[in-house]
């Protein structure tokens, strides 16, 4: 009986690719040796999240996967005095004109001292 209660279940359902929105947001939350990203409509629906190695081929890995969902015309990067400047200034090099610097450390603020 046991053979065929498995051989009753279906396979679980592939992912479907999401087709492109039109221009969305990146935002990525660095860590040391991971960024996770996040892809949000101009509505502010989160379309994905994954999580890339903090690596010059987990950067572009990261923004080739940002691009499935739409035209990333903005990213918002944490961290960009330490974990993330090298993401940022990757993001700026390829175009992506307006990263927006988050703030280093918790509790600060861009007007902080």
């Amino acid at each position: 009986m046991r053979g065929s209660a498995l051989s009753s279940t279906t396979p679980a359902p592939r992912a479907r690719r999401r087709r492109p929105v039109g221009e969305v947001v990146l935002g990525v939350e660095t860590h040391r040796d991971a960024h996770v990203a996040a892809v949000l409509s101009l509505t502010g629906a989160v379309l994905a999240i994954d999580e890339f190695p903090a690596t010059a081929a987990g950067y572009r890995d990261l923004l080739k996967w940002a691009r499935k969902s739409g035209t990333v015309g903005r990213a918002g990067v944490e961290g960009t005095g330490s974990y993330g400047a090298s993401l940022s200034r990757y993001l700026l090099a390829q175009g992506r004109g307006r990263v927006r610097r988050e703030p280093d450390g918790p509790g600060r603020s861009s007007s902080a001292r």
